[in-house]
């Protein structure tokens, strides 16, 4: 399973992911379609934001693969264009990036 961590990652999400044999690579803030392609959206099952200001990207994610599960996981919110695209949003004050790893591995 291969997934793409975009932001800065404060809760270790990506760490969390790759213990559980995932395929990581990382994209830093700003994101922008380049970085994604460079970093293989294309064949990504994961796109986890961590930074929700950055929410466009996720948009961006999902025109380069409408099939990646785009899980915003980070303080704060997505602005509401992206509400319909996103199809996880966790607050990291509610679950710990341990747990949200190992549901997002259970459901892929």
């Amino acid at each position: 399973m291969k997934a793409i961590v975009a932001g800065a990652d404060p809760e270790g999400i990506g760490e969390e992911l790759e213990a559980l044999g995932v395929t990581i690579e990382r994209v830093g803030s700003p994101v922008f379609a380049d970085a994604l392609a460079e970093a293989g959206i294309e064949d990504a099952e994961l796109f986890v934001l961590t930074d929700l200001d950055e929410g466009i990207s996720i948009t961006l994610a999902k025109e380069a693969n409408e099939d990646v599960r785009a899980v915003g996981y980070g303080e704060g919110s997505l602005p509401e264009s992206v509400g319909s695209v996103v199809d996880l949003v966790v607050d990291p004050s509610l679950l710990d990036a341990e747990t949200v790893a190992e549901e997002l591995v259970a459901e892929l």
